[in-house]
């Protein structure tokens, strides 16, 4: 814990944003960050509340430790602080900027609306680590002589080899696109997560031993088989890439985009690249000047919100079909669990128009087949249309960001064709099967971890299944293991 009394004393207070009117301008992080003697203080509010479910499995999926470096952070150890932090999650300096944070919501403080801001700590402790110079290659002292090939360097993909490495293990990463970090890199807008702190730690992997391979499509340029064959163990981490099917008409308009192909396009520009990208359609989709609909009130329609901002659009619409939520939980009901409750991303904040309750209709376009308007209407409480709520929003482009249904089925999947068990649940989606505990697939000395695992989910499980599935390998392929769990 902290300051025995800090959190009577102190205020609950998080990192401020530069303002909408000046972030929109730019496509770099605008998240101030808070003075050192600040976060110290933020920490100090960590009380000793007997049972801290904030690192339980309510909380935080790698069970990081949060009121131990909480305390560390407020005794101003932040060397030992961060040995702590990296003990549970390879990558802080990822989750403090991008996790939603349930460890807050399952904080005790939270039963009085104030949290520990600890996604903010956290985030303070990565950066003042690197700018202290602690963070560095740990490279195994001796190697076991076997060799791990993992396809797919996103979270999962990342957290495995990096632990495989520091077993001792030679890792080979094979990744489609052009520079590491799968959806990390090219799903998430850089005003949430600027990249080179990817590129940071892909030097301090490399210099733990682990080879990238950029521009290989496993399945594709080199087939799975071969791949099996020449590794000890094979680690499938790839990405929960196919958009979930809509099902409404009017999708061939043009104008009418999934969500993907264009934060993908918008990522590859912020970083210098081509826009072309295997997998996603090339055509430039800009927003500039034009009135865009988001359908879909997740963190992927946030995303193409705020870049469709950024790029200069004039009207941002954001339809729900959900129904508002309330603006309090009731915590007795659901704490320490995560609430439903009215969230405004910053995205959102800077000017979006938000529609709850209404569903998509159909993609409305012209007599030259481009998309001039999104139609819709007002569901009952079953998400059922009500007849005569019919409207119809003026758009130039619209955005499709309903969830995404599985792993792209043109690569390893077709490859081990029905070698691979595969599961389907009960919304469409397709993942490979395997359990939680040994993360072995149908095919021999064949592993998967992540988001094609588990399906679409947050950074914060992937690096969670990433390192559990290190620890399996390790353990198979040494017949023991000094990875944690």
């Amino acid at each position: 814990m902290g300051k025995v009394t800090g959190f009577l004393e102190i205020d609950r207070q998080v990192a401020k944003y530069q303002p909408a009117s000046d972030r929109i301008r730019h496509f770099r992080e605008f998240t101030i960050p808070m003075s050192e003697p600040e976060v110290q203080k933020q920490a100090a509010r960590c009380m000793d509340c007997g049972i801290p479910y904030c690192h339980g499995p309510t909380g935080c999926p790698v069970h990081n430790q949060i009121p131990d470096w909480n305390d560390l952070v407020y005794n101003g150890n932040w060397d030992e602080a961060i040995r702590n932090l990296h003990s549970t999650n390879n990558f802080p300096e990822f989750t403090g900027r991008v996790c939603p944070a349930p460890c807050e919501e399952a904080c005790t403080l939270n039963l009085e609306d104030a949290p520990v801001a600890i996604k903010t700590v956290e985030q303070a402790i990565a950066d003042k680590a690197y700018e202290m110079g602690y963070i560095v290659p740990q490279p195994a002292v001796t190697k076991t002589g076997k060799k791990v090939a993992v396809i797919g360097s996103g979270p999962a993909g990342m957290a495995a080899a990096q632990q495989m490495a520091r077993a001792g293990h030679e890792v080979h990463v094979y990744e489609r696109e052009s520079k590491p970090g799968g959806l990390l890199r090219y799903g998430i807008p850089d005003f949430k997560m600027e990249k080179n702190f990817i590129d940071r730690r892909v030097e301090q992997m490399k210099g733990e031993g682990v080879t990238f391979h950029c521009g290989v499509n496993i399945g594709v340029d080199l087939p799975v088989e071969q791949l099996i064959d020449g590794h000890d163990a094979v680690l499938y981490c790839g990405g929960s890439e196919t958009p979930r099917n809509a099902g409404i008409p009017g999708v061939e308009f043009a104008g009418v985009h999934d969500a993907m192909p264009y934060l993908v396009q918008q990522n590859r520009r912020v970083g210098r690249e081509n826009i072309d990208s295997t997998g996603w359609p090339s055509a430039p989709i800009l927003a500039g000047g034009k009135h865009i609909v988001v359908v879909g009130g997740g963190d992927t329609a946030s995303d193409c919100v705020g870049t469709a901002f950024r790029q200069g659009a004039v009207k941002v619409t954001q339809l729900d079909i959900r129904p508002q939520p309330p603006e309090k939980e009731d915590k007795l009901a659901v704490w320490p669990f995560w609430a439903t409750k009215m969230r405004t991303s910053s995205s959102q904040a800077e000017g979006a128009i938000r529609e709850f309750q209404v569903a998509t209709l159909e993609f409305v376009g012209d007599e030259d087949g481009n998309l001039i308007g999104v139609k819709c209407c007002q569901v009952d409480d079953r998400r059922k249309p009500i007849a005569g709520t019919e409207f119809i929003i003026k758009a130039d482009l619209a955005f499709i960001a309903i969830g995404f249904s599985g792993p792209f089925t043109d690569s390893v999947l077709k490859d081990l064709g029905d070698k691979l068990t595969l599961n389907t649940d009960r919304r469409g989606s397709t993942n490979v099967v395997a359990n939680d505990r040994d993360y072995k697939t149908s095919v021999d000395k064949f592993w998967t971890a992540g988001d094609v695992r588990r399906g679409q989910s947050l950074v914060v499980w992937a690096i969670r299944e990433g390192r559990q599935a290190a620890r399996a390998i390790d353990e198979a392929l040494m017949g023991s293991t000094i990875l944690p769990r």
